[in-house]
């Protein structure tokens, strides 16, 4: 077991990493990692079931924590995306697919159950594929996420469905394995809110870690089981616990004591995935599998891709959406389990059926992080780039390199005054802000000598650098200093060491960035503390004082941190004994 244990862990530590590296994001690399070391590959890992069954409760875990981020006003507004695009995603999609499965000889009851399970899509995969490039928030975040909701909510019927189309009778009416999971379902629920704060409440909130640890892991298991044991998917009891405990206290502190659980476990559900390909399988049919796979990601991505469309998507939204929720499913695993069983399916159908879900889970990352990369930023509508042409420029008594939240807040003192001044950036927005009010704004690098001189700085009275970036600011002040010496040069610094690399190239009229911010706030923090306005403003200005001779002072030793930590202490012990003078008098 330890064998195993070092196996998985360096192969999703080199094999992630990597992935990460080349852009193609985290789900890949582990899918890539337990093909390797799994069953196929090296066989340093055998045992592929036991560690499916750990890693599941990895995607437990994932639909606990997105439940605790929705709130149940937010579920009852995304209604009509369940039930809506949800319903349509999984009835076309089934239809078209099944009616392929047909085609290639399986017989009509068979051909319904691949349709069905192959329409639907990896909850695991698609969601942390969304998470972690922020789309979650977007509309295709949502639509995917609804999507997969009502996936979920339909794999009960989906089960009931199979032995009635086998031909074999259930052990009881339909209605009352629907009934056992509305029960479970409000078991959930009512239980989730009546007894879960008694019982945090009862172990001492989070004051007792490890048992409060263990209570959240209880709840998220505890769920799963109940929804389990009515038949339904283990995910939506957890998914249903998580939107329950959303409204309650304990939220943040329960999303923080799951998610490191929930981040490996979910790894080694992936890499589960990558042992379970049979590629000797592929070795024997490739055609077969290969066409199979390119079928089933193509189709399910084009009939999403049109659905939202005719939802109102717009073409970037909808690729996404399309290739986000274009793989197989783990629960049709379940589901065709299901259906051999009922003799439905024929297990050779399944291994296949199988086998193309698998790859497809390994191709949906690559094919979704291409698009990212390469297609969506081309169809992304490009901000219209205003003229910049260099000869427009007119001189001006001041020219402001970066027109940034900072940068505008000078030019917006200088316009208040009727002060002409040119603005050299290199986003658009900011460029266009400045020049709708008439006043020319050029794109360029401003740490470029010859856009300097084109702006006018050899004619400039003052020369603002208002860049974010730390080390630019500095070399266009170096520039400004031996190019332009007419003009005073006027810098943003970002913190104390960018304030020392400005005095060392000649600039010392700069402002640290949240200085005199944070010295008015806490000058109001004393006003809050009852201080009169008098000691307050002493205080704050014998701050700033020693703080600003502090700085020049270290100017000569900045690089040596234990002298710089020596002049801070004297600082400090300077400031204090004139407070008790001060509170003496």
């Amino acid at each position: 077991m330890l064998i195993t244990l070092v196996a998985l862990l360096a192969a999703a530590v080199l094999l992630v990493s990597l992935s990460r590296r080349l852009g193609l994001g985290s789900i890949l690399g582990y899918l890539i990692a337990g093909l390797l070391i799994g069953p196929s590959g090296l066989r340093l890992v055998t045992d592929v079931e036991s560690i499916s069954e750990i890693s599941e409760l990895g995607v437990l875990m994932l639909l606990f924590i997105i439940g605790l981020e929705l709130r149940l006003p937010r579920v009852w507004a995304m209604r009509r995306s369940v039930f809506g695009l949800g319903a349509a995603q999984v009835i076309v999609t089934g239809a078209v697919l099944g009616a392929a499965a047909y085609w290639a000889g399986a017989a009509w009851a068979g051909a319904t159950i691949l349709g069905l399970g192959l329409a639907l899509s990896s909850t695991a995969i698609v969601l942390p594929l969304l998470a972690e490039r922020n789309l979650l928030a977007l509309t295709s975040g949502r639509d995917s996420f609804a999507v997969l909701l009502f996936q979920d909510l339909a794999s009960v019927p989906l089960i009931a469905l199979v032995p009635a189309l086998a031909g074999h009778h259930p052990d009881g009416p339909i209605w009352i394995a629907l009934l056992k999971a509305a029960g479970a379902v409000a078991v959930i629920l009512l239980g989730g809110r009546f007894l879960l704060r008694p019982i945090f409440a009862a172990i001492g909130g989070a004051r007792t870690r490890e048992v409060f640890t263990a209570t959240a892991l209880l709840i998220v298991v505890g769920a799963a089981a109940i929804a389990g044991g009515a038949g339904l998917p283990l995910s939506l009891g957890a998914f249903a616990a998580g939107v329950v405990l959303a409204e309650s206290e304990y939220r943040h502190e329960l999303q923080a004591d799951i998610e490191p659980f929930e981040g490996l476990l979910l790894g080694f559900f992936f890499m589960s995935v990558g042992m379970s390909t049979d590629i000797a399988l592929v070795a024997r049919e490739p055609a077969q599998i290969a066409i199979g796979v390119a079928l089933l990601v193509v189709v399910k991505a084009l009939l999403a891709f049109g659905l939202g469309r005719l939802r109102g998507q717009n073409p970037v939204t909808a690729i996404r959406f399309g290739l986000a929720i274009a793989q197989g499913s783990e629960f049709a695993f379940v589901l065709f389990g299901a259906a051999v069983a009922a003799g439905a399916l024929e297990k050779a159908a399944v291994e296949r059926a199988t086998l193309v879900i698998a790859l497809s889970m390994l191709i949906s990352p690559i094919l979704f992080a291409a698009s990212e990369r390469w297609l969506i930023p081309r169809l992304m509508p490009k901000a219209p780039r205003p003229a910049s042409r260099l000869e427009e420029a007119r001189p001006a008594p001041v020219v402001i390199c970066g027109f940034g939240r900072f940068g505008q807040i000078v030019g917006r003192v200088l316009l208040m005054r009727g002060i002409k001044f040119n603005a050299l950036d290199s986003e658009p927005g900011n460029v266009e802000t400045v020049r709708r009010f008439g006043y020319l704004a050029f794109f360029g690098d401003p740490t470029r000598l010859e856009l300097l001189r084109a702006v006018g700085a050899e004619q400039a009275k003052v020369i603002v650098v208002a860049l974010p970036d730390a080390e630019a600011v500095v070399k266009v002040s170096q520039l400004a200093r031996e190019h332009f010496p007419q003009a005073k040069i006027y810098a943003r610094a970002r913190n104390r060491r960018v304030a020392h690399s400005l005095m060392d190239v000649g600039v010392h009229d700069f402002v640290r960035e949240t200085f005199l911010s944070s010295l008015r706030l806490g000058e109001l923090v004393l006003l809050g503390l009852d201080f009169n306005e008098d000691d307050a403003r002493r205080t704050v200005e014998a701050f700033r004082e020693r703080d600003e001779q502090m700085l020049i002072d270290q100017h000569e030793f900045y690089d040596d941190e234990t002298k710089v930590i020596q002049t801070a202490a004297q600082v400090s012990a300077e400031l204090n004994s004139l407070f008790e003078a001060d509170a003496a008098t």
